[in-house]
């Protein structure tokens, strides 16, 4: 069967599943679109605002749905518009394909207009990035990519392909994808070994990122912490791996965790890290970190084993069928004193907020309150942020987008898009700081377009918040360039982009707001004015302990010694 390189690119994205990708086109890749524009039917294309939106939509769609995103973008700018929200995936272990066309095969490496070497570009934030020159390699490079970004620890792959590829024609022979299974990294004893670490602690943690997530282990996780009885935290990453409801859930490490997950693991004689990385954010110094506990790291990736922390034991492999090998030699442990001393902590130090007037807290409780915590939820970042994985109670995994390694603002309206449309039954919201909201609003008129019915809460405080909120603490309150006063109306903007909005100055106002928007048929945005000056409590220094997270009772009671 004779195709030509468009008409295979096509096949291949069937023959992997693909029913929806997100792009923007231009000159190069035209052949792909004319294909595109014939086949419509079979695969959805959603044209955002803006390449970067395009991949962070993906970026949504991949995380809500566990399968492969995949974007679309021209040579030059449209392909270096993809970069950030590539480099996106690749730090959070998404699994995306982008596909880019560069000019003609004789037009290369002559500084044609709108050539640039994309896959160079690329390299050090993707999996694998191939250029291909050759029509007859087109099919085999499309289906090795969607293996490599799948496979193991997920990510992104890109696929640069010269236009004259897409309109050269060769044999082209139909493959049903093929899942090589890979040998396993670890024995029956390394089993054993982590069966007799967890039997002889008596003040074990469990500490849960993204990978928790990634594998689908929450079933498994599950088990694990009822039948050790042991306190279980997680990281921005890996929200909604173990419910939030759960009465041994002792919420966030790190930064911006809770008191009782940082003085937890600061005291536990085993931590057990599922799928987690120890990034900085969440070990604060790594010298004090966890000093009394034995370490204890399953990871499907070898290359993050003593990376950051030293381990006492690990096991590489996927953490899904390593925990159910572990739960099934497990019996039943009790540490009673153990939870009910972390039981204490709780009650000592909860998560507090002004309860009195209108604040992101209370907004995202609310929030959390009339969707019954089964909401899909994205965010861009900041103060915003943590106070979304601080008071949204997750109940299942890929529930939560939020860019946790990058730190992408501009992130979350790409993302919650692509949710919704992968997710079409699900209620999705993208809570934004007004900061973050600048960056990507035209993503709006992409909403509009298609009548993607999202919600898009702009927590409207006039400045950059968590920037502030250092300077505050940390640079004697020299606000330099990040007070946002000025004239933007992001409810006349949202008007504009053909999408309703909501206006919300007072704490009464907002429940009627929310239940406004979700009984909407389409995209609405809620702005939503709060003080400048609300801050993320507890918190970390940089730099510093977790075990010495300060909220803001021990400032006030450091400033009145």
């Amino acid at each position: 069967m004779q195709l030509t390189g468009a008409q295979i690119v096509l096949e291949c994205l069937k023959e992997q599943g693909v029913d929806t990708v997100f792009g923007y086109p231009g000159g190069t890749i035209l052949n792909v679109y004319d294909e595109l524009y014939k086949q419509q039917d079979k695969i959805k294309h959603i044209l955002t605002s803006h390449e970067q939106g395009a991949s962070h939509a993906a970026d949504g769609y991949a995380r809500a749905t566990g399968k492969v995103g995949v974007c679309l973008a021209t040579s030059g700018p449209g392909s270096t518009n993809l970069v950030t929200g590539i480099a996106t995936a690749y730090m959070d272990s998404v699994p995306m394909v982008a596909i880019t066309c560069n000019v003609n095969l004789p037009l290369l490496g002559k500084d044609t207009f709108q050539e640039v070497d994309i896959a160079g570009i690329t390299m050090p934030i993707t999996k694998h990035g191939y250029i291909v020159k050759d029509v007859k390699k087109l099919a085999e490079t499309i289906r090795k990519a969607f293996d490599i970004a799948r496979s193991g620890r997920p990510g992104p792959v890109i696929v640069d392909i010269t236009k004259d590829v897409t309109a050269n024609k060769c044999d082209y022979k139909p493959q049903k994808p093929v899942h090589k299974e890979k040998p396993l990294k670890y024995t029956e004893d390394d089993i054993k070994t982590a069966v007799k670490m967890i039997e002889h602690a008596k003040k074990p943690f469990i500490y849960v990122g993204g990978g928790a997530v990634i594998s689908g282990a929450d079933k498994e996780l599950l088990t694990l912490a009822e039948r050790i009885q042991a306190p279980v935290c997680d990281t921005l990453m890996g929200k909604g791996a173990f419910s939030g409801h759960n009465s041994l859930y002792t919420g966030m490490i790190g930064m911006h965790g809770t008191k009782t997950s940082n003085f937890g693991v600061s005291e536990c004689d085993l931590l057990i890290t599922l799928g987690a990385r120890f990034s900085d954010r969440v070990i604060g110094n790594a010298k004090t970190f966890a000093k009394k506990a034995k370490i204890l790291q399953i990871d499907i990736d070898a290359a993050e084993i003593n990376k950051n922390i030293r381990t006492d034991f690990s096991i590489v492999g996927d953490l899904k069928e390593v925990l159910r090998k572990i739960n099934d030699k497990l019996t039943q442990q009790n540490h009673a004193e153990w939870i009910s001393h972390i039981k204490e902590y709780e009650k000592q130090f909860p998560l507090r907020y002004d309860k009195k007037g209108l604040t992101c807290p209370y907004v995202i409780e609310t929030i959390d309150k009339l969707t019954d915590g089964e909401a899909i939820v994205s965010t861009d970042v900041g103060q915003h942020q943590m106070w979304t994985a601080q008071f949204y109670k997750f109940k299942h995994p890929r529930t939560f987008l939020t860019s946790g390694g990058l730190g992408t603002m501009g992130y979350g309206l790409g993302a919650a898009i692509g949710a919704k449309v992968g997710m079409p039954d699900k209620t999705v919201v993208n809570i934004a700081g007004d900061g973050c909201f600048r960056m990507n609003m035209n993503e709006l008129a992409t909403a509009s377009r298609y009548d993607i019915h999202v919600i898009e809460i702009v927590i409207n405080n006039q400045v950059l918040g968590m920037v502030r909120q250092w300077q505050n603490l940390y640079y004697n309150q020299h606000y330099s360039n990040t007070v946002l006063t000025d004239k933007v109306d992001y409810c006349k903007v949202a008007e504009g982009l053909g999408c309703m909005a909501i206006r919300v100055k007072k704490k009464d106002e907002v429940e009627a707001a929310l239940k406004k928007a979700l009984a909407a048929k389409g995209p609405v945005l809620i702005d939503i004015a709060v003080d400048p000056d609300e801050k993320v409590f507890p918190m970390v220094s940089p730099g510093g302990s977790i075990s010495e997270a300060f909220d803001e009772k021990d400032l006030e009671d450091k400033d009145r010694a």
